[in-house]
């Protein structure tokens, strides 16, 4: 009975070694992939010390595995990808238009284009372009996604950089012949590009913000008359730009153009007013029919700004809901408008915005403030930075939220063909949610 026992002990032992092997083999196997990714980017960056070959791969292995000491490690059910090929912190993210990119700029001296079909696979390929002699703070697409324009750290403006394939299908980056000129006091808050490709704006921590056209000339300067800028924007449809700051209003001016595409005016459009205390960000649907507005008083606020504001018609304030917020809070709001995403230092929440209730709450994304916080256009994905990587969420609560409307929309709806049509949406984004719970995280 004896051996017996002890050969099952030995068994289990066994068992037990063969496991922790494969465990390690498998860490050892990522480790070296690791070196080898970080090696052929020291290549790339042209950092790569000279010292002897005997002493070399000790060297590179100690400062990999102190590197990799220091990454911050984060997962949720919800998270779809972490983006890691920055060696310095991310500053800034964009979408592009067209749905098939995101860019990314960071200390590193570089910005890296990432394709979004790739965020569910186990690889994330990126393109690099490098900022000679400078690095970006922000980043923003071309209208076309075909360029990007970007702030410099030193140079401290406007860069443009024009995106074009090889024919090997390579992309290449090539810098504008000459830089925006220095037209501002205060340090840089934002930039954009209208979606209708003809401005360009500049926002300022002071309570300045400069309209220009495609070749660096100012059209237009504002003062906002918020003491100063928290944030700005340029609306998703280019025909907007908005602040918001120290005072309890968001401002929200409309840049105006004639029928020959000569720039006319910007004009005042409307104000959001309803706060009680600063505001820290706001964000735009898609369509800029609704606004989310959060603020030092502890809540965020949507707007319906689909009104004829040329007849003096104000937004309509559709809720209020309390949340988490400090200085650099930042918000987000799905490009159909069903969710609301709001950052709260290290930490992300995410509300139904038609019910204001919340549904997820992700903590500790990153292990510094997040500085950066969008959906997709397709409104599948939520981007958020604050270190070196960049996580990327699966919008679950957009899927809950548009299974609820087409169910609500099936109750009332008299066709049969209209019935079918959404019993199959319902059925698809059903399978696409359970899809998204299933999926193992990263």
């Amino acid at each position: 009975m004896m051996e017996v026992a002890a050969l099952v002990a030995l068994t289990l032992l066994l068992g037990a070694l063969v496991i922790l092997v494969a465990i390690a083999v498998g860490k050892r196997k990522e480790e070296i992939r690791e070196e080898i990714e970080q090696a052929a980017e020291l290549t790339a960056e042209g950092s790569a010390a000279k010292v002897p070959a005997s002493k070399k791969p000790k060297q590179e292995k100690l400062r990999v595995r102190k590197d990799k000491a220091s990454q911050h490690t984060f997962s949720h059910q919800l998270l779809a990808a972490s983006l890691k090929s920055h060696s310095a912190n991310v500053t800034c993210l964009d979408f592009s238009s067209n749905g098939k990119y995101l860019a990314s700029c960071a200390d590193d001296r570089t910005v890296r284009i990432w394709s979004t079909k790739d965020f569910l696979e186990r690889e994330h390929k990126c393109l690099r372009a490098n900022v000679d002699l400078d690095h970006a703070t922000l980043v923003r697409f071309s209208p076309d996604s075909r360029a990007f324009i970007t702030w410099l750290a030193n140079g401290d403006t406007i860069r443009i950089f024009k995106m074009t394939k090889k024919e090997d299908g390579t992309m290449n980056f090539k810098a504008a012949p000459e830089d925006f000129p220095l037209k501002h006091k205060a340090p840089i808050l934002n930039i954009g590009i209208a979606e209708t490709g003809k401005f360009i704006m500049s926002a300022y921590t002071d309570t300045t913000i400069h309209i220009w056209d495609l070749k660096g000339e100012i059209l237009a300067s504002l003062n906002t008359n918020q003491m100063t800028n928290s944030y700005a924007a340029v609306s998703p449809c280019g025909r907007f730009v908005a602040s918001c700051g120290f005072t309890t209003d968001v401002k929200v001016w409309e840049v105006c153009f004639g029928k020959g595409g000569e720039f006319k005016e910007v004009a005042r459009a409307f104000d959001l007013k309803g706060h009680s205390a600063g505001v820290h960000a706001f964000a735009f649907s898609n369509d800029s029919h609704k606004m989310v507005t959060v603020s030092k008083d502890g809540t965020w606020k949507l707007w319906n700004t689909n009104v004829e504001y040329k007849k003096q018609q104000d937004p309509y304030l559709l809720r209020t809901v309390p949340c988490s917020s400090s200085e650099g809070t930042l918000a987000a709001l799905s490009p159909d408008g069903r969710v609301v995403a709001i950052s709260d230092g290290c930490n992300v929440a995410m509300f139904n915005a038609t019910t204001g209730q919340l549904e997820e709450e992700l903590h500790g994304v990153h292990s510094e403030e997040i500085n950066d916080l969008r959906f997709d256009v397709t409104g599948r994905f939520l981007a958020c930075s604050g270190d070196k990587a960049i996580r990327v969420f699966h919008n679950a609560p957009g899927y809950r939220a548009a299974i609820r409307d087409m169910q609500d929309m099936l109750k009332k709806a008299q066709n049969e063909a209209m019935k079918q049509r959404l019993q199959q949406q319902i059925s698809e984004a059903q399978r696409a949610l359970d899809t998204v719970l299933a999926a193992p995280n990263e």
